[in-house]
């Protein structure tokens, strides 16, 4: 096992790590699962229109698949100190170290950002339809909720990701936000 510090990335870490890394390795985070479970009020949504995040929920007998990012030794406390600032804007997740099995077969302990269930933001158990009304018309500072999901949902599925629930959502939003015919 090596001392470098590996990250977990389910969402938008996959496409817009914003850090430096060595290896990036599809991995499978085992009892959790990729959801659109957290009140975005600042990146994809305001406090007036929230949108949705993906966040990691635990769940008994579930898996995500996702990325798992090396980065030296040397770089990990300036990576920890930039994933903080962007990650816990709001205090919804919580940093954890998880377990991640790597594609290349070995298995390393990850940091990863996971939703806490007892913060105001967290809002599981809503409908597909609720979401994707939610999705289609919410935009924060860092731009529209729709392109936050396409974006991450075009990235999986060029890593070879398949996450059907995710390919729904996506295409329920594009039938609520493409042009009506003339």
């Amino acid at each position: 096992m090596t001392p470098d510090l590996w990250i977990f990335g389910y969402g938008s870490l996959i496409w817009d790590p914003g850090f430096d890394w060595d290896e990036r390795v599809i991995a499978r985070a085992r009892d959790w699962h990729r959801s659109f479970c957290m009140w975005s009020i600042h990146h994809r949504g305001t406090p007036d229109r929230p949108g949705l995040v993906l966040a990691l929920d635990a769940r008994p007998g579930a898996q995500c698949e996702g990325v798992a990012f090396r980065v030296p030794l040397a770089q990990a406390g300036a990576t920890r100190d930039y994933l903080r600032a962007r990650e816990l804007v709001s205090s919804a997740y919580i940093e954890a170290e998880i377990d991640v099995d790597l594609d290349d077969g070995g298995r390393v302990r990850a940091l990863a950002f996971v939703v806490d269930r007892d913060h105001p933001q967290y809002c599981g158990g809503l409908s597909a339809d609720r979401q994707a009304e939610v999705i289609a018309g919410a935009t924060g500072g860092r731009g529209p909720n729709p392109d936050y999901l396409w974006n991450t949902q075009q990235h999986l599925t060029a890593l070879g990701i398949a996450d059907p629930d995710l390919d729904r959502l996506a295409d329920a939003v594009r039938q609520r936000t493409s042009p009506a015919p003339m």
